[in-house]
């Protein structure tokens, strides 16, 4: 596991020429805007990167039925064509990343995974939370007509993403969220590099650990004072990472 020394905070590295040519791929959160990327975006733009911020189905885009992983992974087959890509995934797009590096090994020079989801929490809080969770989909419409017991409900489930999204997002996230990667992880040979936010409360740190010891040819990088967002708090550091991977894979 490395960090980040002082140099590497504050300075970003110009990586010239040699990535005019490297397209990336990334994949947003659970959200349905994307306008907190931009500063990171110009930095990658500035520094000679091609990039897409694809538009996700059920978030930035519109989906009419509910999908599941296998559905996520096949769309982004179709997006990135048969070139091979270096693909970045923050969060819930982590998890989907991962996934399209197992069906489609080949198609991927580099994965870049930050603050990624896909990684059950064994922790029994966590269990509890996602008892209720699963109850709330269900059940919920039963439980109680009362808007504020629904609202307090959702909040120690800990979903508000869940309790925002329309009803084929909820059952999307279901889907989502019922498929646990960590069982395949080894099965990653991919160039693999893990940037976590160090006060991540939404995937906890040591999701990283686990992803980082299961993918043999990976990298885990924290960034100090970061939680569940580092490319939108600390761009800078992020891109510094990234940068160096790209060039010159790991050290």
């Amino acid at each position: 596991m490395g960090t980040l020394s002082k140099d590497q905070r504050s300075t970003p590295i110009k990586s010239g020429s040699k990535t005019k040519n490297q397209k990336l791929f990334i994949l947003h959160g659970w959200t349905y805007s994307t306008d907190k990327w931009d500063p990171f975006l110009k930095i990658l733009k500035r520094n000679d990167y091609e990039l897409e911020l694809l538009k996700i189905p059920g978030l930035t885009e519109p989906l009419d039925e509910a999908w599941d992983i296998s559905d996520y992974v096949q769309w982004i087959n179709a997006k990135i064509g048969e070139k091979k890509t270096t693909l970045i995934g923050h969060s819930n797009g982590g998890r989907v990343a991962m996934a399209f590096a197992l069906k489609y090994p080949n198609k991927i020079e580099k994965l870049i995974l930050i603050d990624s989801a896909g990684i059950r929490d064994k922790k029994l809080s966590t269990k509890l939370k996602r008892f209720i969770f699963y109850r709330l989909a269900k059940f919920g419409k039963n439980i109680t007509s009362s808007v504020f017991l629904k609202d307090l409900l959702y909040k120690s489930a800990g979903e508000k993403d869940y309790e925002l999204a329309t009803p084929i997002m909820k059952q999307t996230m279901n889907n989502l969220i019922s498929f646990d990667l960590e069982p395949h992880l080894s099965e990653i040979r991919i160039p693999t590099l893990i940037i976590w936010g160090e006060k991540d409360k939404i995937t906890p740190l040591y999701f990283a650990e686990i992803i980082n010891k299961q993918i043999r040819n990976s990298k885990l990088i924290v960034v100090r004072g970061a939680k569940h967002s580092p490319q939108f708090t600390h761009p800078k550091e992020v891109f510094n990472c990234i940068s160096n991977f790209i060039l010159k894979q790991f050290n």
